[in-house]
């Protein structure tokens, strides 16, 4: 089958199966379509997510939910000061029950397709840390021993915005390793008071099952293989670099206000997060209106604002959405094929 032929039929599969599963998360969750959207397109593109919202807002149902629609196998970690590594990605322990002293590994929780690293910064660094390698090679290094993780694997970590007694913010090697933030909001009128009836004794369906392992490393490789143009890729360039405080011609607002830029692998992230909602949409190439959509979750995180910013009530969301109104694509008559 040629590889035309093989993207057309995973783009299919993709946008057909989107409605239903947002049709089946929606037994569960309530609103919030924004944030699941997000997260498909995290899986789809290989990329982990944090959620940043405050309690109550259903975060750990959503990725509980969603895993139960992609039908994959899940696990929960709670962080808690007291975790430790070895918590997180299993350790040796010394069995006997053969009738010889010897090691034998007990796998942690890591090992698993979706990963829910609940209130991560709740945790020491030297903890946080053990998710590193999981994030960026996909595997444990245990003693001697290195052990791949199932595939796909995939860490979803939430997080509350507003307390920061007893919390340890997550460095920015970490962030980096998240392709997206999606920002968990309060339902609206309406939706709350669905989510209130539910509290009243309605009780939700199960989600059915609607893609297995193998469906989504299918369109993991459909995704990879979206066509994105020179044209959308130096759009992508433009916005990257003009986040950047270096006195080269960025907006005077981002030299204000910014302390450091995203890298470049913000810009991979944006492209493969692009890619997958292309595909999401049964497109088969990714248009500036794409990096746009992704851009506020796969720059927000990467953005550090200086104390002139923080002093005037301006964030990395203001800088991304002013960034979005200023950075022109470019001169299209350039890209134009002759």
């Amino acid at each position: 089958m040629s590889d035309s032929r093989k993207v057309s039929e995973g783009v299919e599969l993709l946008s057909e199966a989107k409605g239903r599963m947002l049709s089946e998360m929606g037994k569960v969750v309530v609103g919030q379509e924004r944030v699941l959207t997000g997260l498909l397109a995290g899986v789809f593109s290989r990329g982990h997510c944090l959620l940043v919202g405050v309690p109550g807002l259903a975060k750990t149902l959503i990725v509980r939910t969603l895993s139960q629609i992609l039908d994959l196998s899940f696990k929960r970690i709670q962080f808690t000061p007291d975790l430790m590594p070895s918590d997180i990605t299993g350790t040796d322990v010394l069995d006997e029950s053969s009738g010889r002293r010897e090691f034998r590994f007990i796998r942690g929780p890591v090992f698993a397709n979706i990963v829910l690293a609940d209130e991560v910064n709740r945790a020491p660094p030297k903890t946080q840390a053990a998710l590193l390698e999981s994030m960026q090679e996909r595997q444990v290094t245990v003693g001697q021993e290195t052990r791949p993780l199932p595939d796909p694997f995939f860490v979803v970590a939430t997080q509350n915005p507003i307390e920061q007694e007893g919390t340890y913010p997550l460095p920015e090697a970490q962030l980096d390793r998240f392709m997206l933030e999606l920002r968990v909001d309060y339902p609206d009128e309406n939706e709350e008071q669905k989510i209130l009836g539910l509290a009243g004794g309605v009780v939700p369906e199960d989600p059915s099952p609607i893609l297995r392992a193998e469906d989504i490393l299918r369109i993991q490789r459909t995704v990879d293989r979206i066509v994105v143009s020179p044209y959308v890729l130096a759009y992508t360039s433009r916005l990257i670099r003009a986040t950047r405080p270096l006195g080269e011609g960025e907006p005077a607002f981002v030299s204000a206000f910014v302390e450091w830029g995203a890298g470049p692998r913000a810009g991979q992230h944006l492209v493969h997060a692009a890619k997958a909602l292309a595909a999401m949409e049964g497109r088969f190439n990714v248009s500036t209106s794409d990096i746009r959509a992704m851009a506020p979750s796969v720059l927000r995180h990467r953005i550090s604002t200086n104390f002139q910013a923080q002093a005037e009530g301006v964030d990395s969301t203001h800088v991304i959405n002013r960034l979005l109104m200023e950075v022109a694509e470019p001169d299209v008559s350039k890209y134009e094929e002759s």
